[in-house]
C-alpha cells in the first residue's frame, strides 16, 4: 500500500473518536471539524517521514485541538504554538490523552457525535447528510451524488443543519445511563435511514446510492464497537448485513425488481451472510429482543434457506407477530400477511390485510399485495382494481414494471 492510502485508511478509523473529542473541546461543529482537517493535513506531511504514531486519534485530537487554539491566539495577538516539528513529537502528551480516550469519555464522545448528527430539530434528510458529512467523512461532492442533488443545494442542506444545531443550543454534558439509552434508540435510526437511502434506492439509481448503504453499515460497526454488549445494535448490523448481502440479485439486466422468492441466490454476499448470522445468533443469546433483533432473524431465516422453498413460513409468521408487539403498524401487519399467506393460504392473508386499507390506501405495496392475493384466490376483476391502483402509486419504473407483469399475467388468464 502506498504513503497515501494507508494514511487514508487510518484517518477514516479514528475520524469519529478524534471528531467526537473535538467537539467536546469547542462545541461547535464547524471549529470541530476545521480543527480535524487541519490535524489530517499535517498527518499528510509528517506520517509519511515519521510513521504512524502509536494512536492515531489521540494524535489528531491533540494537533486539531492545538491548531484550533493557536488561530484563536493568531486572532488575539497572542503568542503562537511551537513549530511543526515540535507539534509531531507527541510522545510525552500523546499516552496520556489516549488513556483517556480510551475511559470515560470514549463512548460517551462518539455517541454525542452520532446524537448531534440526528438532532430532533433536523428533517431526516438533514440527519443524513449531516452524519455523512461530519462522522463518516464524506465530501460535500459525494454525499450531493448520492441523493441526485446539486454540490451547491447539498451544502445549503448541511449548513441549514449545523445552523440549527448551533441555535438549538445542544447541550455537551456527559449523558447518564437513562438519557444514554434513549439516545441510543435514536442514533440507531439514525444509522438504519442511512441504510435504507441506499438500500432502497430503484435500480436506475442504485449504483449512484449505494454509497449510503455501505456507509449505514459502517455507521452500525461503529455503534458496535461503542457498544459491544447491546443486542439491539448487534441486530441493528446483523439486519443491515443480511439485506445488503442480498443486493446483487435484487434487480435483473433490464433493471427489474426480482422478489425474494425468485432471486438466484447464488449471487448473495455470503461473506456478509455468514456474519449477519453470527451477530443475530449472538443477540438473541442475551434474550432481551427487540425490534431489530425479531427483522434480523427474519431475514436470517430467509438467508438460511438455500431455496425458496425451505423458508420457514411458519417461523416467519412467528416472529412477525411479535414484531407486532414490540413496534405495531399497518406496514409490519402487512408483511406478516405474506407470511400468513404461505402458511394458511390467500384467503387468511387477505382477511387480515382488508382492515388496513383506510391506513394503507397511498401505499404502492398494500396494493401490490392485495393484487397478488386477490389474484390467487381467482377474484381477477378485483386482483385488476387492485393492480391498477398500484401502478398508480409506483414511484420507481422498477415497481411500475413489476406491477405490469401481474397485469400481463391477469391478461392472459382472462384471454
Amino acid at each position: 500500500m502506498n504513503d497515501v492510502g494507508w494514511i487514508d485508511a487510518v484517518l477514516v478509523a479514528a475520524r469519529p473518536r478524534a471528531m467526537g473529542a473535538l467537539l467536546r473541546y469547542f462545541r461547535d461543529l464547524d471549529t470541530a471539524e476545521e480543527a480535524f482537517q487541519e490535524a489530517c493535513l499535517r498527518a499528510l506531511k509528517a506520517w509519511p517521514q515519521n510513521g504512524p504514531p502509536r494512536d492515531a486519534a489521540a494524535w489528531l485530537i491533540f494537533v486539531g485541538r492545538n491548531a484550533a487554539m493557536d488561530g484563536v491566539r493568531r486572532r488575539n495577538r497572542e503568542v503562537a504554538l511551537p513549530d511543526e516539528a515540535a507539534l509531531s513529537d507527541l510522545d510525552d502528551a500523546e499516552s496520556p490523552l489516549a488513556e483517556r480516550l480510551d475511559g470515560q469519555h470514549y463512548r460517551d464522545d462518539i455517541l454525542r457525535l452520532l446524537f448531534v448528527c440526528c438532532h430532533p430539530d433536523l428533517p431526516a434528510t438533514q440527519q443524513i447528510a449531516l452524519a455523512l458529512r461530519i462522522v463518516c467523512g464524506l465530501s460535500v461532492r459525494q454525499i450531493a451524488r448520492a441523493f441526485l442533488v446539486s454540490e451547491a443545494a447539498m451544502e445549503q442542506r448541511i449548513t441549514r443543519a449545523k445552523a440549527r444545531i448551533a441555535a438549538a443550543g445542544v447541550p455537551f454534558e456527559t449523558p447518564g445511563p437513562a438519557e444514554r439509552a434513549e439516545r441510543l434508540g435514536v442514533v440507531a435510526a439514525m444509522v438504519y435511514l442511512v441504510f435504507n437511502e441506499g438500500y432502497s434506492a430503484p435500480s436506475e439509481e442504485a449504483r449512484g446510492r449505494a454509497t449510503l448503504a455501505e456507509e449505514g453499515i459502517w455507521l452500525g460497526r461503529l455503534l458496535l464497537r461503542v457498544f459491544p454488549n447491546e443486542p439491539e445494535v448487534m441486530g441493528l448490523a446483523a439486519l443491515m448485513l443480511l439485506q445488503q448481502a442480498r443486493a446483487p440479485a435484487r434487480f435483473d439486466a433490464a433493471g427489474a425488481l426480482v422478489l425474494l422468492e425468485d432471486q438466484d441466490r447464488h449471487l448473495w454476499n455470503g461473506p456478509r451472510i455468514a456474519e449477519g448470522l453470527a451477530l443475530i445468533d449472538k443477540a438473541m443469546r442475551h434474550r432481551r429482543p427487540g425490534p431489530y433483533q425479531v427483522q434480523a432473524a427474519i431475514a436470517a431465516l430467509h438467508a438460511r434457506a438455500t431455496r425458496a422453498e425451505e423458508t420457514d413460513w411458519t417461523q416467519i409468521d412467528l416472529l412477525y407477530a411479535n414484531l407486532e408487539r414490540l413496534q405495531p403498524s399497518p406496514v409490519v401487519t402487512l408483511n406478516r400477511a405474506v407470511a400468513v399467506g404461505k402458511v394458511r393460504g390467500p384467503a387468511a392473508a387477505l382477511a387480515m390485510i382488508e382492515p388496513l386499507a383506510g391506513r394503507l390506501s397511498g401505499y404502492f405495496y398494500f396494493h401490490g399485495v392485495r393484487g397478488a392475493l386477490l389474484r390467487q384466490l381467482d377474484r381477477l376483476g378485483e386482483a385488476r382494481t387492485a393492480f391498477d391502483r398500484a401502478i398508480a402509486l409506483a414511484g420507481t419504473a422498477a415497481e411500475a414494471a413489476h406491477i405490469r407483469q401481474h397485469l400481463d399475467h391477469l391478461d392472459r388468464e382472462t384471454a
